[in-house]
């Protein structure tokens, strides 16, 4: 049983209990009448709600009138929040800093439409102070808003005090109970709240369904307008279904509350002392009581978190930071609790629930402690691996590829403030986004140096270290360069990994300069937690043949020598998602040389040139246009794209570099209104050994691309063009 898979991870979402599945079952099958129907077969259904709506208003002692049914707890926050302001036309909202973005998000819209808001500091365990809140409330200020029970950390707030000092100020108090209803007992005549948010899917009712309570008296403005269902505040039919399955969760929980609360707090105390006892150097964040019985969030000095996790595949948690392809963005909650970076990354929440047992428990402890303690303590023998099919480097990362690069507009910033050290013999320096810095030594020969290194986009450690190799290689052919030797530039956790790992990297890489005929000579290597690896290679160009990534002329047309895609499918490929065939498809295009292509377009008149990596398509294209004279036009339906590309989007596989490049080119893109999102992610992709992307007269172009393609670069394509402009801006056609 030691590979038992153990969740615990039950503050993002519970499984469904079976008397609830059992409760729906006929409503899946048999009950599809319309409830707003006179008729039996909707009348069954309106019966049905109705005694869920029973169910929940028993068990937050509400009548059931005040009971409105909706989609869960963010539509539920966004109603009560969105309702009052509505209603209220201007003033003062205030709120915490610790409350989920179900209510930070809408508070941060109302700003935007005119409205204040506070967000209240908490003390180190999360609280609220009364004293604060009654400085904040101002003579304007009509709601308050503070979450019953945080979801990180489970602090449970004094809602009663902050009730009684809203209405002490005339103001009304709304709390998101999400968290709490279904983990502790809640009362809505002892919160003396006005407005409180329920989530099915937090107390083991299915995704999709939630409720929110408004008291008697209160009047809020709907979300949606249509008929006149949920008492007009909630237009639309209801979701039977799924509303069985809440009132039969709320009904079970409410006859077994006592029971459940207690077991749940044996539990989470279980779970931290056995945990504190083998990890004496753990932390506990938050407070040690008051607050959720089943939430332990536990700081472990010295880990990543999500290093910690991903050496746990088979225990669900959740990490203090959430990481995506390109950035780690620290919890929010942890950092407005006062602690740094190293703590908040360091930091796990685990949250037991109803289908925990102490089997899981104990099995949980061991699986944490030996993890843990063989991370941060024992070294790793080194160990002779013929068969790597068991290393997965994706998962001893947090980014992919390119896709790590700091986010453009960051770059932007600090590369302002910087100039390169004056010299007669300088022809690229970072002054400008090329890919390389380039030495004149004299008439006949300028060095050509450059470096690149990021964390595995594949697992096999052979093919990683052949795709960063190819990458580093990439940046000297785009200045029309010749490549001349390389070192290495390897960050490897020897504590994590078998140092044959890094031998296997290496083996890639020296496999990809072999090609390129040069020589790998030396290099530098440290001890990291994630595994990292490029190349810094030297090259040489005649000082009157350099490509730089700005010079397009007016009538220039637009080369791509490889499809795009990339970004999106390694995020793919990380997740499991992809068939061994594009899998293999991806490897090849990451891993082949642009060298011949550079050859080849050598000997036409190239204007400009660059290739595509972690900006996307369209960021390096951006760059192509920093001069400010020209503007590019992309037709999307030449540009080359890998199979599966597509389908990915549709799936929300998005990495965060892409997110991050559209995010960067919105006032610098001029879209069709036609121009769907797939289009825009898939030209803001972040690419891995893309490649090239050229500039050259339209009378060379036909001919270029047509050798290109006779000696195998088959997805070489004309994609765009170049004209004169006041303004410089992409235009993104059919």
């Amino acid at each position: 049983m030691k590979n038992k898979p153990i969740y615990l991870d039950h503050n993002a979402s519970t499984p469904l209990l079976p008397e609830v599945v059992q409760a729906m079952l006929p409503f899946l099958k048999n009950h599809y009448g319309n409830p707003s129907s006179s008729h039996p077969y909707g009348q069954t259904g309106k019966k049905a709600i109705e005694d869920a709506r029973l169910q929940l208003a028993a068990l937050l002692n509400c009548v059931p009138e005040e009971i409105i049914f909706t989609s869960g707890g963010s539509e539920s926050n966004n109603m009560a929040i969105k309702g009052i302001a509505d209603l209220n036309g201007t003033g003062h909202i205030i709120t915490s800093t610790i409350e989920h973005p179900a209510v930070m998000e809408v508070c941060r819209y109302l700003e935007k439409k005119g409205f204040s808001v506070t967000y209240l500091p908490v003390d180190e365990s999360g609280m609220v102070s009364a004293d604060s809140l009654r400085k904040a409330i101002r003579s304007d200020t009509f709601l308050i808003t503070i979450m019953l029970a945080n979801n990180e950390v489970g602090t449970i707030q004094s809602i009663r005090e902050i009730a009684q000092i809203a209405h002490e100020k005339k103001c009304l108090i709304h709390t998101d109970a999400a968290q709490a209803v279904g983990k502790i007992h809640v009362d809505v005549q002892e919160l003396g709240v006005d407005l409180l948010s329920v989530a099915g899917h937090k107390m083991n009712a299915p995704k999709g369904v939630g409720a929110l309570y408004i008291k008697t008296g209160v009047k809020i403005s709907p979300l949606i307008h249509g008929a006149g269902h949920e008492h007009g505040l909630r237009p639309g039919t209801e979701n039977v279904l799924e509303i069985v399955g809440l009132g039969t969760a709320v009904k079970i929980f409410h006859q077994n509350e006592t029971k459940i609360i207690s077991e749940l707090t044996m539990y989470g105390d279980q779970f931290w002392n056995k945990l504190k006892s083998e990890l004496p150097e753990i932390q506990l964040n938050g407070p040690a009581d008051h607050k959720l019985p089943n939430t332990v969030n536990v700081y472990f000095p010295g880990i990543d978190a999500n290093t910690l996790l991903d050496n746990l595949p088979d225990i669900a948690a959740s990490a203090g930071a959430a990481c995506h392809a390109d950035s780690v963005e620290p919890s929010h909650v942890l950092k407005a609790m006062g602690f740094r970076d190293e703590r908040i990354l360091g930091s796990i929440r685990f949250s037991v629930g109803r289908t925990t047992t102490a089997e899981d428990i104990d099995l949980a402890v061991l699986k944490i402690a030996e993890s843990y303690q063989h991370l941060s303590k024992n070294p790793l023998t080194e160990i002779l691996l013929n068969d790597y099919s068991d290393i997965r480097l994706t998962q001893y990362t947090h980014g992919l590829g390119c896709a790590c690069k700091i986010r453009p507009q960051n770059l932007e910033k600090i590369l302002k403030k910087f100039k390169a050290l004056p010299s007669e013999f300088t022809q690229v320096g970072f002054e400008t986004s090329d890919d390389a810095a380039v030495y004149r030594l004299n008439d006949d020969i300028s060095i050509v140096s450059t470096v690149d290194f990021f964390t595995p986009i594949v697992d096999n450690p052979f093919d990683f270290g052949r795709i960063a190799a190819a990458n580093s290689l990439s940046d000297i052919y785009a200045m029309g360069a010749k490549p001349l030797f390389a070192l290495n530039v390897a960050a490897f956790p020897e504590k994590r990994l078998p140092i044959s790992v890094l031998e296997q990297i290496l083996a890639g890489a020296q496999e990809i300069a072999r090609e390129a005929g040069i020589p790998i000579l030396g290099g530098h290597t440290i001890e990291d937690n994630e595994p990292k690896f490029g190349l810094a290679v030297t090259g040489i160009v005649h000082p009157d043949k350099i490509w730089r990534n700005t010079g397009a002329q007016p009538g220039d047309v637009l080369i791509l020598t490889k499809p795009i895609g990339l970004g999106i499918l390694a995020t793919a490929l990380k997740r499991g998602l992809l068939s061994d065939s594009i899998k293999d498809l991806i490897i090849s295009i990451m891993s082949e040389l642009n060298s011949k292509s550079a050859e080849i377009i050598r000997r036409y008149p190239v204007h400009a040139c660059t290739d595509v990596t972690g900006f996307g398509l369209l960021g390096h294209l951006w760059e192509m246009l920093n001069d400010g004279t020209i503007s590019a036009t992309v037709q999307y339906s030449r540009v080359p794209v890998i199979p599966d590309t597509i389908n990915m989007i549709r799936r929300d596989v998005i990495p965060g570099g892409t997110d991050a490049n559209l995010e960067y080119l919105k006032d610098k893109i001029v879209w069709k209104k036609s121009t769907s999102r797939i289009t825009k992610i898939v030209l803001s992709d972040a690419q891995t050994s893309g490649g090239l992307l050229v500039a050259i007269p339209e009378p060379d172009a036909e001919q270029m691309v047509k050798e290109l393609q006779q000696k195998g670069i088959l997805n070489a394509t004309r994609i765009g063009y170049f004209e004169k402009t006041e303004i410089p801006k992409i235009y993104v056609v059919d």
